[in-house]
């Protein structure tokens, strides 16, 4: 027993909070243009697609028959792709940055921190983007009246979720990178995942064996979990999106702690 809490304290120090405080101090120091430039992707494709496009297309059918217009359709999956783009930036490419090259990790871990204060601080701070992004764009989606049910109050924290679970697993994989040619990887998963998880049209479009490959992609289950509360369309299939982000969040903290504890205290 007590060997257990000796290997716990090495791992957890319970000190989270400061490596969120300094990331937090090193954000306000960068350009905040920067910061949120990733936000106005996801806005644009609404107004172009959604607004312009879907005046001519009318109504989308959701995957559990509701009729709503497309704009009402493809609003939330761009939700749940900002609450993407924002985790994933911050737990890619600035923690791939902190890693190899400003060695900020090593110093972390030479403090009374331990592997597993960092990997929840760094998740957080991917998280606090990924909400950001969401927080903004849902405001404009309830300006635009494209909230169709009440329940879509209920998005804010799904998109929190989401945030959690793509940040979790994009400092994982970030964690195996070595250089700057293989965050390449990261955008050439992104891009395919962001044009086919049913993000512009139902799923039921594509054959059935390209359906079940799509339906393995995190961002289908964030897309499909988002829409169902903005549209009021909602089911059981809540509980397995929700599920899915919990597996998801629980991998990437257990393979993050373990692969800072590997690099920098082995």
């Amino acid at each position: 027993m007590t060997a257990l809490a000796g290997r716990t304290r090495g791992l957890y120090a319970g000190n989270t909070r400061a490596v969120v405080a300094r990331g937090l101090l090193a954000t306000k120091s960068n350009n905040w243009l920067i910061i949120v430039s990733g936000f106005f992707e996801p806005v644009f494709y609404l107004l172009s697609l959604g607004i312009g496009f879907g005046a001519i297309v009318g109504t989308v059918q959701t995957s559990t028959g509701a009729e709503v217009p497309y704009a009402a359709f493809i609003a939330p999956a761009l939700l749940a792709v900002s609450a993407m783009n924002g985790a994933v930036y911050d737990s890619t490419w600035n923690v791939f940055f902190k890693l190899h090259y400003a060695k900020l990790y090593q110093g972390m871990l030479t403090t009374t921190l331990g592997p597993l204060d960092v990997a929840l601080g760094e998740i957080m701070l991917a998280l606090l983007r990924g909400a950001l992004y969401a927080s903004g764009f849902m405001i404009i989606m309830q300006v635009l009246g494209l909230n169709l049910s009440w329940t879509a109050i209920l998005a804010l924290p799904a998109v929190l979720i989401i945030a959690f679970g793509f940040a979790s697993l994009g400092m994982a994989i970030t964690s195996y990178l070595k250089t700057f040619q293989q965050m390449d990887w990261v955008n050439f998963v992104m891009l395919p995942m962001f044009l086919f998880s049913a993000t512009f049209y139902p799923i039921s479009v594509y054959p059935q064996a390209i359906q079940w490959i799509i339906q393995a992609l995190p961002l289908w289950h964030g897309v499909e979990l988002i829409r169902g509360f903005t549209t009021g369309s909602l089911d059981a299939m809540v509980w397995v999106h929700l599920g899915y982000f919990g597996l998801m969040i629980g991998i990437g903290i257990l393979v993050t702690t373990r692969r800072l504890r590997k690099l920098f205290l082995n």
